[in-house]
């Protein structure tokens, strides 16, 4: 029997105070729906269908590189209600599996077992049991403890609020089964809206098997209606991330405080300090070490390469044995051969570094060519943009810039040479000698230096 699926994601959202879609707002450096849509995607189902309405040209554009049939709901009039805008493009043969785009920590397996539970003609109902259930519908048992039907909360009496075990809205059911269900759905409830759960009841009055499952979690059933709910998802979301990294071979100074917004593929005996962030995909080579604060997106790094405190590395590779920071900035585009160093307060963009090379303070280098075995002294700057275009520089293998110097591109530093320190540079300096631009030095005698009038 094939699945489809149907991810309700139409909720504006209101308490989150946003401008942006509910279904965007981020857990993990991703949008909440995207979890979903990756999550449905594992279980390969046949089709997919999201079911959008406030901010939904974002929403689409936001989730566009995702294989999913996008289903408008122009009004929001309940749960019951945005299901059945996607019924229609689903046959008669398959099992309906129905998920929620704000509640993006659901696992596959979990989802599966929901599916397995269900059988060919069963309704599948995923289920949690709660000391605190305030906020969620409750799950009515006979007597024989078969469910028979889910009150929401705003219409449950004050005995049946002390029921525990509640409904996640985790359902899947038999595509014919939810089609003659949907229609005779009605709103005469606290809500005024078309709830979905209602049909549990009708399942039970036609003696369709009910079958329940309880997920492995509590984090995997929590949605997000708030900002303190996203950030209670968030670190759910990390301590799992902080988790499998250990598991792999990943040492963390404190899991707690630990963000991976991304992949991290890392070799043996990596170290990473509190509070460091990675972002897109991350590749450590063996014996990395990452230290405090510090911000790589999309970067490799080789073997016993070391990032010292507060460095922000993006859209860069660092060769092996090589040291940034601490306060370094490594910018996009920018390639560092084995062994370089790269100090404190140094900017580093689109640019490459050849092996041994040093830039250890106070310096910004951009759109530059640096060979190898070169020093490039404190306070140097490629002064590579006009105010209209990028210019390049390009120093050859063991130059040595002096202090405060300033190369102005396009210029090229041939092989060898030295640049006196406190020159600007605005000419080829040719290989093997030494160049320098300074002003003569002067000493005015008897020079005396101005002072206040105190009268």
């Amino acid at each position: 029997m094939g699945l489809s699926i149907i991810i309700l994601a139409a909720g504006q959202g209101t308490r989150m105070h946003s401008d942006l879609p509910k279904v965007l707002h981020p857990v993990g450096g991703r949008p909440l729906l995207a979890h979903v849509i990756q999550t449905a995607e594992a279980l390969e189902p046949e089709a997919t269908f999201v079911v959008y309405g406030h901010g939904g040209e974002q929403v689409r554009a936001a989730l566009a590189g995702h294989e999913v049939a996008w289903v408008e709901q122009a009004e929001q009039l309940g749960t019951g209600h945005a299901v059945a805008q996607a019924l229609p493009a689903i046959g008669d043969a398959g099992r309906v599996l129905v998920l929620y785009g704000d509640v993006p920590l659901i696992r596959a397996a979990t989802l599966e077992r929901l599916v397995q539970a269900a059988g060919d003609e069963g309704l599948g109902l995923l289920t949690a049991h709660l000391r605190h259930p305030a906020g969620y519908g409750r799950i009515l048992r006979d007597d024989a403890g078969r469910v028979v039907r889910i009150v929401e909360e705003k219409d449950a009496t004050a005995d049946e609020r002390l029921i525990t075990e509640v409904n996640t809205g985790f359902i899947t059911a038999t595509a014919a089964d939810l089609k003659r269900w949907i229609t005779r759905l009605d709103s005469a409830n606290v809500q005024g809206e078309y709830y979905l759960t209602d049909v549990i009841a009708m399942a039970a009055a036609e003696a369709v098997p009910v079958r329940t499952v309880a997920a492995d979690s509590m984090a995997e059933i929590l949605g997000v209606n708030n900002r303190a709910q996203q950030a209670e998802l968030e670190r759910h979301y990390q301590r799992h991330q902080a988790e499998a990294v250990m598991a792999a071979g990943v040492t963390l100074r404190d899991p707690a405080r630990f963000d991976l917004r991304g992949t991290l593929t890392a070799g043996r005996d990596v170290t990473i300090d509190v509070n460091a962030v990675l972002e897109g995909d991350i590749e450590l080579g063996d014996r990395v070490s990452v230290g405090p604060n510090c911000v790589l997106r999309n970067v490799r790094i080789g073997p016993d390469a070391e990032v010292l405190p507060h460095s922000v590395i993006e859209d860069a590779e660092i060769g092996a044995g090589a040291r940034i920071g601490p306060f370094a900035r490594i910018r996009p585009g920018t390639r560092l051969a084995d062994d370089v160093h790269v100090g404190n307060f140094v900017e580093i963009k689109k640019s490459e570094v050849g092996e041994g090379s040093k830039v250890n303070h106070l310096s910004y280098i951009g759109d530059t060519t640096i060979g190898r075995g070169v020093n490039v002294g404190a306070g140097t700057i490629t002064c590579n943009y006009d105010g209209a275009n990028k210019h390049r520089t390009v120093i050859g293998d063991d130059a040595f810039i002096g202090s405060d110097t300033q190369l102005v591109a396009p210029v090229t530093v041939g092989a060898g040479a030295t640049i006196g320190a406190g020159s600007t540079v605005t000419r080829d300096a040719p290989a093997g000698e030494l160049t320098l631009s300074r002003a003569p030095q002067q000493t005015r005698e008897g020079w005396k230096r101005p002072t206040k009038d105190k009268t």
